[in-house]
């Protein structure tokens, strides 16, 4: 119970790390996450995600990220993966423009409860290739940590299999190599999330929420609200 107090506590100080001079915006983000366990020992992971712009005006990111995973033990497992991201850009004045981002990343992740609550934590590294304008991919490396909870909304849930659950979680990412060709900060951003879902089976969950990105820039930072729906399946 200390150890998810302390995490608690460090959920709410991280959301308060990016507040002057900021700019403000709204977003909506669809997110699909699937892990397949192909035997004991391996699985397959893969996420996409749909991102709009500001006031949900049009497309602005798409994310695409497979990864093969070797599981350690039924608590923990190590992934490795490839992400690419299109970012597309609408500015007054000037002609449409899409820069491409791919990367290389690895992650841990360790898994427990708190009587009925599942709690996950994930240890991401990435090494990123981010396209620039210029045409010369720029490099830089960054470590991400993310906790969730999962509280079944029904009483003597145990096994949770099916049914109604709430969902809190939170990420920091931190410029590991290169930051100053990003906002030459240690850190880079904050997202805090709360949602609402229903496992349907042990191999479906559908959840919406609210999250809260806060991202330090080169120039302003950016405080983004986002409405965002997730299915999550397993296989």
């Amino acid at each position: 119970m200390r150890y998810t107090l302390t995490t608690l506590f460090f959920i709410c100080l991280a959301t308060t790390l990016v507040n002057a001079q900021t700019v403000r915006q709204t977003s909506g983000w669809l997110f699909l996450m699937n892990n397949t366990k192909i035997n004991d020992n391996w699985g397959a992971y893969l996420d996409i995600q749909v991102r709009s712009a500001d006031d949900a005006k049009y497309v602005r990111n798409f994310l695409f990220r497979p990864g093969l995973t070797y599981y350690l033990n039924p608590k923990s497992d190590v992934t490795l993966g490839y992400l690419y991201n299109e970012t597309f850009t609408r500015l007054t004045g000037t002609a449409d423009n899409s820069l491409t981002e791919h990367r290389i990343w690895e992650q841990f992740i360790y898994r427990h409860k708190v009587s009925t609550i599942s709690v996950n934590h994930r240890f991401r590294l990435e090494q990123r290739f981010i396209g620039t304008n210029s045409g010369q991919d720029s490099f830089a490396q960054r470590f991400r940590y993310f906790v969730r909870f999962i509280l079944p909304l029904q009483q003597n849930k145990q096994q949770f299999d099916k049914g109604p659950f709430a969902a809190l979680q939170n990420e920091v990412f931190l410029n590991a190599q290169n930051k100053a060709k990003l906002n030459d900060r240690l850190f880079d951003q904050n997202r805090a999330y709360g949602a609402v879902g229903y496992r349907f089976s042990k191999k479906l969950d559908i959840e919406a929420g609210y999250m809260k990105q806060a991202v330090k820039g080169l120039q302003a930072n950016t405080a983004n609200h986002i409405v965002q729906l997730a299915v999550y399946t397993r296989f």
